[in-house]
């Protein structure tokens, strides 16, 4: 049994999440249990930065290697203050802070960037720390995500029936489990890849909607006083990305704030309200992810477990429900696995696998040409020095 701390921050931008968990098995005998999971605020200007940065502001290389610094200074201190009740973990697993994401195309190899460098999280807290998990699947010719779907299988296929596990983060992902695959077949009929928006398109919104007063719409309150414009909807989903058979990834670069600006400009003719605009995004969320599954899945699924922000959106919720119709929606909270902290757990995983040799990836779910172990490891030095960057 291994204790491991498992960062995430997603394409919400919204902090870092932690999770400290107590790991044993390797694969389809894996088992976590989740001890301690909190989520850390970025710093307010360290976030506008990096909304600048998603948003396709410049920067130059000795201003990136700075910003870099800093986010692993924050990335350390989550994980110095997740085992502040006196629980130690031997070994971390950051995701970092993705900034930039290109899919591949045209035969050649894809590219995402990860902010938050683990050589500086283990000199700062002085555990062992594996980091730039996508670079091993991309260098394979795979998407580089989603690359949760190896520990989903492990942790939440069924023995009887179908699931989609559906996070809704910043971007929506998915991975279709087939009933529990038999011993030796680990991933047999898997597949999993990004559905579009999730969040993103909502947040920007409420924030511009209310004069930055406001980051997120809470449970979907506001969207709820609207009603979605569907012919706007259908508009929306003839999006190229919505028809592009999987594998594929997307990001802030293609569902972001130029995105958004075109979604508004179209709805002008509509006379939308701003609760009907917020209504008919979260339409457009939820609308996206059946679509997908309907054009790519063999089948439906028999239910769908929901993770990641998104579960926390009652509206978005009852207007995916309504979409699926007679298919039970849960959250992964209601199987055992937390909805908020699944994917700082999955990196945590995909760690412990690395240091294991254990591939992290599924190539029937990202594409690559074979199943790698993913992430960089960066040892410890025997006692921990703080770092010298300023927070």
């Amino acid at each position: 049994m291994m204790r491991v701390i498992g960062l995430m921050s997603g394409t919400s931008l919204d902090g870092i999440d932690a999770a400290l968990v107590e790991i044993s098995g390797s694969e389809i005998d894996l088992a976590v249990n989740l001890l301690a999971g909190a989520t850390y605020a970025y710093p307010a200007l360290l976030r506008e930065q990096l909304l600048a940065v998603c948003g396709g502001a410049r920067l130059s290389v000795a201003e990136l290697a700075a910003l870099d610094d800093a986010i692993a200074a924050e990335f350390a201190q989550a994980a110095l203050a997740i085992q502040a009740a006196g629980t130690t973990a031997t070994l971390i697993g950051s995701h970092g802070q993705t900034v930039y994401h290109q899919p591949p195309t045209d035969g050649g190899l894809g590219y995402s960037l990860q902010l938050g460098r683990g050589a500086a999280i283990a000199q700062a807290t002085g555990i062992p720390t594996v980091s730039n998990f996508r670079a091993g699947d991309i260098a394979a010719g795979g998407q580089g995500a989603p690359l949760v779907s190896r520990i989903d299988v492990c942790l939440l296929s069924h023995h009887a029936h179908s699931r989609c596990v559906q996070n809704i983060g910043g971007i929506g992902n998915l991975t279709y489990l087939p009933f529990i695959p038999e011993p030796g077949k680990l991933g047999a009929g898997v597949q999993g890849w990004d559905t579009g928006p999730g969040n993103v398109l909502l947040d920007l919104a409420v924030q511009q909607l209310s004069g930055g007063t406001q980051t997120y719409d809470a449970e979907g309150t506001w969207a709820a006083t609207g009603t979605p414009c569907q012919e706007l909807v259908y508009q929306w989903l003839e999006h190229p990305f919505f028809r592009q058979p999987p594998p594929k990834s997307t990001g802030r670069e293609l569902f972001g704030p130029a995105y958004l600006q075109a979604c508004i400009a179209a709805s002008t003719q509509f006379g939308l309200s701003d609760a009907d605009l917020l209504a008919t995004l979260t339409e457009l969320t939820a609308a996206a992810i059946v679509l997908n599954y309907q054009r790519f899945l063999p089948q439906m699924p028999a239910e769908v477990l929901l993770c990641g922000g998104g579960s926390h959106n009652t509206y978005l919720k009852q207007r995916l429900q309504a979409l699926l119709g007679s298919i039970p929606l849960l959250t992964t909270d209601q199987v055992g696995l937390s909805a908020d902290y699944k994917e700082a757990i999955a990196f945590a995983v995909l760690a412990y696998w690395r240091q294991q040799g254990i591939p992290g990836n599924l190539p029937s779910v990202t594409g690559a040409a074979s199943a790698v172990p993913l992430g960089e490891i960066y040892l410890a030095p025997s006692q921990a020095q703080p770092l010298s960057i300023s927070r």
